[in-house]
């Protein structure tokens, strides 16, 4: 009997790809025993972008969060995606770092860990492999698949044969974008079983409506182990549905075992649960082949069309799209994937908000040209290299060789406010923000992001403000009904309205508003905010050469200058962060600082004067 086994994603990856990753704990602790009782093999609970939107949105401790799944989950394998060297963040970690990740990971609940590499560079999953190997656990290697003119199937079966030589337990076939079809899946397949000893998993997102094909004829040519997610949280940028997938192997040689009923059960509680984050839902989320040419992740679309969305810039996403593979190609082909995936995304984001391309180049772009995450897979755009690192050569060796040991230098610099090794790695993974989620724990004051009421129609659509009524101007009475509204907190918001009904759409500018929800989750939310909770508009508008603005709304990472200080064309005057990308600023002219109107963590816009050079 070849029976199948599943890894159900639903409190990870099903989530991320569809809203964002903005499932909270308290929506997945109540369905968690029956969860346990359907016998996965697996559930991926943790890693990813889970652990960055607990801090920055949901203001949860994602190690908490990993210990109530383990108490809730006792009988299940707790499974969780670890990016290599990259471990959680966006950049890589010193090898110290990466031990001590792994080892606080598996104490803390995780059996299983998938271990990839954005450019499949095997020497970046060396120390990840080894660590979790000395902690006892499931090392699973996993190829980052993607299609190129660079890439072909040979060449994943000689990683995979690699990757079992490390000590891997398990191979993931990594189809984050849902590029396979069923005859490559087949060759693919047919090729690793005959060239590798250990077990074959099979992990493909179903924007192309393909996925489900893709398993099937994974199956039947030996790879028994299958990522799906539950139906709720299925389909489009997410997985095959784990019902669907259960109900075809029913009866054959490939029996889940798994109870269909209790299954749909399950499936029931997170359709209810969905709703519940409607203002994430996105329309780029569901069937849609032009992956095949985008080759955008689902992870990666969901959270790319809420932060533009955030900043008023949802129009833009289908040229955002079609500059992503241009993007790509400059960079050496490398696939789409965590941390790559952002960096050649927000860069696109960049090139087209900016409306010249690579006028604006994001540091992690330069870090990336400079060999900082491994060796790029193609050549590289030498125009695009010469722009971002000028004459500088790229590094050969292992990246994270640079990297003296952080550990000690890490528990000094939080020593105020971490209560444990694992508020340590929390800062590791994200300074800035791992600082402000623990001062704000400690002054007790953490506030998740706030959640937009249900759009039903006995229910207020704004929940602040009636629905329905008349308005009397200059002695004519009329009646409007709000039909419907644009993303709360968007600095232009269009509202639809019916004026005795006589259907009409108007463009709302927020000049000033009072603050019913916590102002943390108001800025959390995207919108930009002054200390008092209003909205910035104060900065001078930029009318000269020497006023100094960015591309995109943002925040403000780190001032690089004094006011008085000389500065010549092209020096670092800020650092900003969008989209979890950082931007470094610079001098469009030479001369003296004159005023500067921002402060570390303010939000900015652009046409916004942030510096005033003279």
């Amino acid at each position: 009997m070849a029976k199948v086994e599943i890894t159900d994603t639903v409190l990870r990856d099903g989530h991320q790809s569809l809203i964002a990753t903005r499932m909270r704990l308290e929506d997945m602790l109540p369905i968690c025993k029956k969860l346990d009782d359907v016998g996965f093999w697996s559930l991926e609970v943790w890693g990813g972008a889970t652990f960055d939107a607990c801090v920055r949105f949901l203001k949860e401790d994602p190690w908490e969060r990993l210990r109530k799944l383990r108490q809730a989950l006792p009988n299940t394998r707790l499974q969780m995606l670890l990016r290599g060297q990259n471990l959680l963040g966006y950049r890589h970690y010193s090898d110290d770092v990466v031990q001590t990740f792994v080892k606080a990971a598996a104490d803390n609940g995780i059996d299983v860990f998938r271990i990839f590499d954005a450019l499949n560079d095997l020497r970046n999953l060396e120390v990840a492999i080894k660590s979790v190997k000395d902690a006892g656990k499931h090392a699973q290697g996993a190829i980052s698949y993607t299609t190129s003119p660079i890439h072909n199937v040979d060449d994943f079966v000689k990683m995979a044969k690699a990757m079992e030589k490390m000590g891997c337990d398990s191979i993931a076939i990594k189809d984050m974008a849902g590029l396979l079809t069923p005859s490559i899946t087949a060759e693919l397949v047919q090729k690793l079983t005959k060239a590798v000893s250990i077990p074959l998993q099979l992990h493909s997102h179903a924007t192309a409506g393909l996925s489900a094909l893709c398993q099937y004829e994974a199956v039947k040519n030996g790879c028994l182990h299958i990522d799906t997610a539950i139906s709720a949280f299925a389909e489009g940028a997410s997985h095959p549905p784990t019902e669907s997938m259960v109900a075809a192997f029913r009866g054959t040689e490939f029996d889940t075992e798994l109870d269909l009923p209790l299954l749909q059960e399950i499936g029931f509680y997170f359709h209810e649960v969905r709703k519940k984050y409607h203002q994430f839902e996105s329309e780029f989320t569901g069937l849609d082949t032009r992956v095949q040419v985008n080759q955008v992740p689902g992870g990666m679309i969901s959270n790319l069309t809420n932060q533009l969305r955030e900043q008023g810039e949802l129009k833009r996403i289908n040229e955002v799209l079609q500059e992503i593979p241009r993007v790509r190609e400059d960079l050496g082909f490398p696939p789409l994937v965590t941390p790559t995936s952002q960096i050649v995304g927000t860069q696109a984001v960049l090139n087209v908000m900016t409306g010249e391309r690579y006028k604006t180049i994001t540091n992690e772009v330069k870090l990336y040209l400079q060999g900082r995450y491994g060796k790029a897979p193609g050549k590289v755009n030498q125009t695009v290299r010469k722009d971002a690192i000028g004459d500088e050569k790229a590094i050969t060796c292992r990246p994270a060789d640079l990297i003296d040991p952080e550990m000690d230098k890490l528990r000094k610099e939080i020593a105020d406010l971490a209560e444990s090794e694992e508020d340590i790695l929390t800062y590791a993974m994200f300074p800035e923000l791992g600082r402000d989620f623990l001062q704000q724990r400690k002054a007790g004051n953490l506030q998740p992001e706030p959640l937009e009421p249900p759009t039903d129609d006995n229910v207020d659509v704004c929940g602040l403000a009636p629905t329905e009524f008349n308005v009397t101007m200059h002695g004519e009475t009329y009646n409007i009904k709000v039909t419907g509204s644009g993303h709360r907190f968007q600095a232009q918001r269009p509202f639809y309205l019916s004026v005795d009904g006589v259907p009409e759409e108007i463009l709302v500018e927020t000049l000033s508003e009072v603050a019913t929800l916590p102002l943390s989750g108001m800025a959390a939310a995207g919108a930009p905010m002054l200390s008092s909770g209003a909205t910035d508009s104060s900065r001078p508008r930029a009318t000269s050469p020497g006023h100094v603005t960015t591309s995109m709304p943002g925040t403000i990472v780190e001032i690089l200058v004094s006011e008085g200080a000389e500065v010549n064309a092209g020096d670092a005057l800020f650092i900003t962060e969008a989209m979890k990308m950082e931007t470094e600023v610079q001098a469009p002219i030479a001369g003296k600082i004159k005023a500067i109107h921002i402060k570390k963590g303010d939000s900015v816009n652009p046409d916004e004067t942030l510096i005033e050079i003279e």
